[in-house]
């Protein structure tokens, strides 16, 4: 599958309306989003996804279950644990973006291969969701972003070099092989790193990120 990105400006909203417009009207019951992640989901795009997606007139609800801190180990249990009461949400749709808690240099360091195999897990858990009539939702997977050399504790430089050369190789070869979207969430910052001060990006950065998603939701949409 191939990489989706969008750099960020003021007019790409507006260049979805159109197309945006005839998918609320042609499916009147609208679309579920469920967004997984850690902190960067749980503090940050969702709330700007919703909006562009209300602002370009999709009847969407977009659900926030980003957890703060987690690993995708965390994750993975807090699935295991919860899976039963998500499965009501009836997402159409689930965004995956786990990984920069693993490249943490205290207990939370989690080994590449331990890192993918989570995620897999993660990925089967959610397949087994279904819609509101009864479809497996379409499940999209996005590489994580840079963690700037300069980041302090638990975070060393030797955790932006794994996120380079361990964690994003491995997502990007979990969804060749799971036949999932992959949105390069990674790439966008790589040319703005005003707006990523840290491992957390700014309000712009944050919704860079939910352009970023839109984008990547839009083919599906189409359909």
């Amino acid at each position: 599958m191939g990489e989706v990105q969008i750099r960020i400006g003021r007019y790409s909203i507006l260049l979805l309306l159109p197309f945006f417009v005839s998918v609320c009207t042609s499916s009147p019951r609208g679309v579920i989003v469920l967004c997984a992640g850690d902190s960067l989901t749980a503090e940050g795009y969702p709330h700007f996804l919703q909006k562009i997606l209300n602002t370009a007139g999709v009847r969407a609800k977009v659900l926030n279950y980003g957890r703060s801190g987690n690993t995708s180990g965390e994750y993975l249990r807090f699935l295991e644990n919860n899976a039963e009461r998500l499965k009501t949400e009836r997402p159409d749709f689930v965004l995956i973006q786990l990984g920069t808690n693993d490249v943490r240099v205290d207990v939370d360091h989690t080994p590449a291969d331990v890192f993918k195999s989570n995620m897999k897990r993660i990925v089967t858990i959610f397949r087994g969701f279904s819609d509101r009539t009864g479809t497996p939702p379409h499940i999209l997977l996005a590489t994580i972003l840079p963690v700037p050399e300069t980041t302090p504790l638990p975070f060393t430089p030797e955790s932006s070099k794994r996120v380079e050369s361990e964690i994003n190789p491995a997502v990007r070869a979990l969804a060749e092989e799971e036949r999932l979207p992959l949105v390069d969430n990674h790439g966008l910052f790589l040319n703005r790193p005003d707006l990523l001060p840290g491992v957390h990006p700014v309000r712009d950065g944050y919704r860079l990120m939910a352009e970023n998603w839109s984008a990547a939701l839009r083919p599906f949409l189409s359909r």
